[in-house]
């Protein structure tokens, strides 16, 4: 369930000492995310973050809008140092993303003194300690995760969370793949085909599929059972709840309600179709070319894997980016996935293009 109110503590002189140890004149508090100049400047520091860690910067204010909204506050919370000047040198963000795992955005300035920056870095873990806690004691749990990511080449990052007890848990291949016109006629109609007794659909809409409407829940709620089942031998599954879920993937700028796909087994005569596969696709916008498609998430249950569904799922997404216009189509992937997927997507033309790295600390929650 969202809460009515979040499960952090939104008050940073509740979550920091009383001297959190910044150099003098530097102050912790929380960012007002109504605030043109505050969004321009968490923009400029996530940009810049990405060029230092990748060599570009695909962010833009939309995604800092995610972080400090007043919707995306319904489950998260955020904290920045400003240093004498006022000016923002230090972002970080909590998000309470399901039962035992919080994730951890993690953001210090490229051009401040290293001494200074060290600090920053120290106040952000020692916040998101504490908001660990604060959420982990208000779900009842007696142990709360905390999930941040790096680059792989950002060794500076990697050097503060391995100095405050984080380890390098999992690696992730970012891929893309080109989407050329001629994929259009991939599949015959992205919206619904059919292959091999599995039928490949977008989730229907109220009112039909050209009404704009909203789309019917019990399809929304096939394809959030298809990804939790989907996903349970996977590295760091955890459960989340149906309107958890909605919230969530409705907050990415991407989102767009025709880019949900369910694969169904539609076997022998007059039977009611069984969901077994599902894929949820985003918009990749771009400033200065044409866009792309994003696979948010594709998953096929165990009881349907090797009938085609996880391909079939990936041509759909491919024709339909083919046929708007777009020239890619991203994804990632675990590089030790037990599905081996990274194969299938080798094999219809992703490549790697950059790569990035989960790692974690478990924080023991003390009664509150």
């Amino acid at each position: 369930m969202i809460p009515e109110d979040n499960r952090f503590e939104s008050d940073p002189t509740d979550a920091l000492p009383d001297d959190p140890g910044l150099p003098a004149g530097w102050v912790a508090e929380k960012p007002d995310g109504d605030d043109a100049a505050t969004v321009e400047r968490l923009t400029e520091l996530l940009r810049d973050h990405e060029r230092a860690g990748r060599g570009w910067a695909g962010s833009g204010e939309e995604e800092v809008r995610v972080e400090v909204s007043e919707r995306g506050l319904a489950m998260r919370e955020n904290l920045v140092v400003r240093d004498p000047g006022g000016r923002i040198q230090a972002w970080g963000s909590v998000h309470d993303r399901a039962e035992g795992r919080m994730l951890f955005v993690h953001i210090v300035a490229r051009d401040v003194d290293e001494r200074a920056a060290d600090r920053c870095s120290e106040v952000l873990v020692d916040w998101a300690e504490a908001q660990a806690r604060a959420v982990g004691a208000a779900r009842g749990l007696t142990e709360q995760q905390i999930d941040t990511g790096a680059f792989a080449d950002d060794e500076r990052q990697h050097g503060w969370l391995a100095d405050a007890g984080f380890e390098r848990v999992r690696t992730w291949w970012q891929m893309s793949r080109s989407a050329e016109a001629a994929e259009a006629e991939l599949v015959p109609d992205p919206a619904r085909w059919e292959r091999r007794g599995v039928v490949f659909r977008l989730v229907q809409r109220q009112g039909g599929p050209d009404s704009g409407g909203m789309p019917d829940e019990a399809d929304l709620r096939a394809v959030h059972d298809v990804l939790e089942g989907a996903f349970t031998d996977h590295f760091n599954s955890s459960e989340e709840t149906f309107d958890e879920f909605i919230h969530r993937l409705r907050e990415d700028p991407g989102h767009r309600w025709d880019h949900w796909w369910l694969a169904e087994i539609v076997d022998g005569e007059g039977g009611e179709p069984e969901a077994a596969g599902a894929l949820v696709g985003t918009v990749s916008e771009s400033g200065t070319g044409p866009d792309g498609s994003y696979v948010s998430y594709l998953g096929v249950l165990e009881s349907a894997r090797g009938r085609g569904v996880a391909t079939g799922l990936l041509r759909t997404i491919i024709a339909d980016a083919a046929a708007r216009g777009r020239d890619r189509v991203g994804l990632e992937v675990d590089a030790d996935s037990p599905t081996g997927a990274d194969g299938l997507y080798t094999s219809m033309g992703w490549g790697t293009k950059y790569v990035t790295e989960s790692w974690h600390k478990d924080v023991t929650v003390h009664a509150q």
